[in-house]
């Protein structure tokens, strides 16, 4: 009897032990917190294609929307802080919402930033039979009537895709709050909206349009970069060339459970780093519609974290938080 009791012992406390040092990923696994079809889906496919080599099993991709990412990040600070085998997707406006406290408690240091998928851009999308045939129509319009076009994108007040209209809005001079915006959850039920006619104009990202550029169901007025982009979006002007200082960078990745063991956090790392060092990697990138950003690790993390903080200060200057 003693003998059992011992062994029981030793194997409950095997149990309890074994997660808190070495954990395989054998279920590799990316959560892409929204519906299919928008710009965390991408993220997470960019992941599943991209890391293939890397695991003996293939990736899962599992949907959990809610929130633009509050139901997400509220999992891994709860039930899933420690788990080695998932990432979640997260964007800058992910980021956003930890600077404005959209997430509740949970922030940029409740997370630990793994690694990025590449950059993306914002973008003003529109069905193909709309009468706006270029951003300058389309500002036209917000001109004569703020109100009078019906917006709308992957985000409440104040998110990222929010502030992709509220600053088209503010390079005319504009206000933001004269706006008729529609609030989806996420990009995908956004993209439904604009060909359901929910809305006029999507405010999304310019990677999760790959995807529609040949079934001739939207075109892209502008997107909010810098210079233009390279192919298969070298023929769409951006907004600062139609002459509105409208630029929104993107930048997409992926974190893990803040308690995640160091050495399945490493793993991951070490993934991903091989992953960059590849040309199926930058090919898969470029399909996908972003520019190449390859940083991982600690240095990822640090500078996700500055993004934070830097978002911070700008949310207070708008006053969208004191």
């Amino acid at each position: 009897m003693t003998f059992v009791r011992t062994a029981s012992a030793l194997l409950l406390a095997s149990v309890v032990i074994t997660p808190a040092f070495a954990q395989e990923i054998d279920r590799p696994e990316c959560v892409a917190p929204a519906k299919p079809g928008g710009g965390f889906d991408l993220t997470c496919r960019i992941a599943q294609q991209g890391l293939e080599k890397q695991f003996d099993g293939p990736m899962q991709v599992t949907f959990m929307p809610g929130g633009i990412g509050a139901v997400a990040i509220n999992l891994f600070n709860t039930t899933r802080t420690d788990d080695p085998n998932a990432i979640v997707a997260f964007s800058s406006g992910s980021l956003l919402n930890m600077a404005t406290g959209k997430y509740g408690q949970w922030g940029a240091n409740d997370v630990r930033f793994l690694a990025t998928a590449g950059t993306d851009y914002g973008a003003v999308i529109v069905r193909a039979d709309s009468p706006y045939q270029s951003l300058e129509d389309l500002m036209a319009d917000l001109k004569k009537n703020p109100g009078g076009v019906v917006m709308g994108a992957g985000g409440s007040v104040g998110s990222q895709d929010w502030m992709k209209a509220a600053i088209l809005m503010k390079s005319e001079e504009l206000d933001p709050r004269q706006m008729r915006y529609v609030a989806f959850d996420g990009g995908g039920d956004a993209i439904a909206g604009l060909l359901g006619g929910s809305i006029q104009v999507y405010t999304g990202d310019v990677g999760e349009m790959v995807s529609h550029l040949d079934t001739g169901e939207m075109r892209i007025l502008a997107v909010m970069s810098d210079e233009r982009l390279p192919a298969p979006f070298a023929e769409i002007t951006t907004a600062k060339e139609a002459g509105y200082d409208a630029v929104w960078p993107i930048v997409r990745g992926y974190y893990m459970g803040k308690d995640v063991p160091d050495e399945a956090y490493d793993k991951w790392v070490e993934a991903f780093e091989a992953a960059y060092a590849t040309d199926e990697w930058a090919a898969l990138v470029k399909d996908k519609g972003l520019l190449p950003l390859d940083l991982s690790g600690k240095e990822m993390d640090a500078d996700m974290k500055q993004r934070v903080e830097r978002m911070t200060g700008i949310a207070k200057e708008a006053g969208l938080i004191e």
